[in-house]
């Protein structure tokens, strides 16, 4: 398979398989055939075929929100038979697009839901809702990547905008992201899955028990019950 770049990536001199480098342009399969054989690299992504490599991690901005947001989304998992979670997981998109999003829950596919796993492992398909963790709204996570959702049809796109405090919920809409707005209580709600409710304040204040409380509270609605007799009427 060829590479799109003008000129072929670096070659480790001590090894016969190219090496990743930010901003080399590459398609899928070629991107992760070269990521596959680096197992150090940790975290890389191809955006519009572009590669993007990642970055050390710090506690606060970006380690401590992830650590929320993974439990946030596994209680929910836990009471929502049918749905499952995942954390840093590659998804192949399409040709130009393989991304590994901080967490993503989506419908399991017998019940209904768009994903499937590849021969190797990766989730291919769009998941029905993906959590990026971003430090402000110049990162590349409300930019180029907001683009490769909403074109692959990621139907809820969650942005914690941790250095800028603040919280971005995209839904899908005719093609366009559109806010979802929070209640008067500064609560959002899930248009795709019920019962998966978020608590503004409570989460911007890293408050982990006052978010799973909202939403435990969020799962005893009749709305969450029928969404998941209606998965367990799918998987039959």
């Amino acid at each position: 398979m060829s590479v799109l770049a003008a000129s072929p990536p670096r070659v480790s001199p001590a090894a016969t398989v190219p090496v990743l480098e930010n901003g080399d342009c590459l398609n899928a399969e070629e991107f992760l055939r070269l990521y596959e054989a680096m197992p150090e690299v940790k975290k890389a992504e191809l955006i519009e075929g572009v590669v993007y490599m990642g970055s050390p991690v710090r506690v606060v901005q970006h380690g401590e929100p992830d650590a929320l947001m993974q439990g946030w989304l596994g209680n929910y998992v836990a009471h929502t038979p049918g749905t499952r979670s995942a954390a840093n997981t590659t998804v192949v998109f399409d040709r130009d697009n393989v991304l590994q999003p901080d967490a993503l829950l989506r419908v399991l596919p017998e019940c209904g839901g768009r994903t499937e796993l590849t021969q190797d492992g990766y989730l291919s398909d769009p998941p029905e809702l993906i959590v990026e963790i971003a430090a402000t709204r110049a990162s590349k996570d409300l930019h180029v990547k907001l683009r490769a959702y909403r074109r692959n049809r990621v139907l809820e796109y969650l942005v914690w905008r941790t250095v800028d405090e603040a919280f971005d919920w995209f839904v899908l809409e005719h093609e366009e992201y559109i806010l979802n707005q929070p209640d008067a209580q500064n609560v959002i709600r899930s248009r795709v899955f019920p019962g998966l409710a978020l608590n503004l304040t409570a989460l911007l204040a890293r408050d982990t028990a006052a978010v799973l409380a909202t939403l435990e509270q969020a799962m005893r609605a009749p709305e969450h019950a029928a969404f998941v007799a209606r998965l367990a009427e799918q998987k039959k």
